[in-house]
C-alpha cells in the first residue's frame, strides 16, 4: 500500500455495500438524496422537455445503483413520449437487477437495458435511433467522489461518446456548514460506519485478507481547504494485515488511517464551469430553497 494508505471507493459497492448505501440514503442525517429528490420531483417534466427539445429521449444513467430518484425522470419521460429506453450502468449486478424489476413493474413504458460495467474505466454508447436524443444522468453527487482533474477527464470521456443535441444532467452537492456535512457521513445509527468497514470485509472475502474489523474505526472529516468530506478507517492499534492474493503484508501504526473516499462539495457556478471545461454548454441549473444541492443540464453543441 502507498503512504498515506488509501483504497478506491468502487470497492464499497458489492451487494452488501449497495444495500448499506440504500439505507444511508434514508437516514435523517443524510440530506443529499432527499434534497436532490425534491428538486427532481418539482422539475422533472421541465428537465425532460428541455433535454428532448422536440425529439424522443433515450436515457442513460451512470452509477445507477437502485435508480430510486431516477424513476421521477423516467415517469416524466413516459408521460411525454409513451415509451422510453433506459440504460442503467453500474458495477453492481444485484442493484441493477433489483432496479430493473422495480422500474418495469412500476412504470410501464420503460424498457430497461442494464449494463454491468465500470464507466470510469471504459465507456461507450450505442448510436441513437433516428430522431432520438440521449440524456445521460449523472446524479446523486457521484462526480464529487473524483479529484477535480479526474472529474473533468470523466466528463470529457462522456462528452466524446455523445452527438450534438445530446445532454447530461449532473447532480452536485454544494458547500454548507460542517455541522450539516459531518453527521451526513457519520450518522448516529452507525450505518455509514458499517458501509465503510464493509470494504475490509470484501477484501477479506475476495483476496483472503485477514483484516480485523474490530481493529479499525470509521472516521468522517471535513477538509475545508480542499472543500471535501473525507472518509477514513483508523487503525486502533499497531497491527499487521496479510493479503495473500496480492502476496502483501501491510503494517499499521496505531492511529494510522486508510483513506477510503472523498466527496467534494461545490460552490455555486463551479458545476457549470466544470461542464463547460469538459466540452458541454450549460443550459439551466435547479437548486433547492436552502441552496444545498444543484442539478445542472448541459448540452453538446
Amino acid at each position: 500500500m502507498s503512504r498515506p494508505k488509501w483504497l478506491p471507493s468502487w470497492l464499497f459497492y458489492d451487494a452488501a455495500g449497495s444495500r448499506l448505501f440504500d439505507r444511508i440514503t434514508e437516514l435523517p442525517e443524510y440530506y443529499v438524496t432527499r434534497t436532490e429528490r425534491a428538486i427532481l420531483a418539482e422539475h422533472a417534466a421541465e428537465m425532460i422537455a428541455l433535454a428532448a427539445g422536440g425529439e424522443a429521449l433515450r436515457v442513460v444513467e451512470l452509477g445507477a445503483g437502485s435508480a430510486d430518484k431516477t424513476r421521477l425522470l423516467l415517469s416524466a419521460a413516459v408521460d411525454r413520449q409513451d415509451t422510453v429506453c433506459y440504460e442503467p450502468v453500474d458495477v453492481s449486478a444485484s442493484a441493477l437487477e433489483e432496479a430493473q424489476e422495480r422500474i418495469e413493474r412500476e412504470i410501464p413504458g420503460v424498457l430497461v437495458q442494464p449494463r454491468v460495467e465500470d464507466y470510469t474505466q471504459s465507456f461507450t454508447l450505442d448510436s441513437p435511433s433516428l430522431g432520438e436524443r440521449r440524456l445521460v444522468l449523472y446524479i446523486g453527487s457521484s462526480i464529487g467522489n473524483f479529484e477535480p482533474l479526474e472529474a473533468e477527464g470523466l466528463l470529457r470521456k462522456v462528452r466524446a461518446t455523445l452527438l450534438p443535441g445530446d445532454c447530461i444532467l449532473l447532480g452536485v452537492d454544494l458547500v454548507k456548514d460542517r455541522d450539516v456535512l459531518v453527521p451526513a457521513y457519520d450518522d448516529a445509527a452507525g450505518v455509514t460506519a458499517d458501509f465503510n468497514l464493509n470494504v475490509l470485509t470484501r477484501l477479506n472475502r475476495e483476496l483472503g485478507a485477514d483484516f480485523d474489523l474490530e481493529g479499525f474505526r470509521h472516521q468522517a472529516v471535513w477538509n475545508g481547504s480542499h472543500s471535501r468530506m473525507e472518509m477514513h478507517l483508523e487503525s486502533s492499534t499497531s497491527q499487521e494485515v496479510r493479503i495473500p492474493a496480492l502476496e502483501l503484508v501491510v503494517d499499521f501504526a496505531a492511529g494510522e488511517t486508510i483513506h477510503t473516499e472523498n466527496s467534494y462539495k461545490y460552490l455555486p457556478f463551479q458545476a457549470e464551469e466544470l461542464l463547460a471545461a469538459s466540452g458541454f454548454s450549460p443550459e439551466k441549473t435547479w437548486t433547492d430553497g436552502q441552496g444545498w444541492f444543484a442539478v445542472c443540464l448541459a448540452r453538446v453543441s
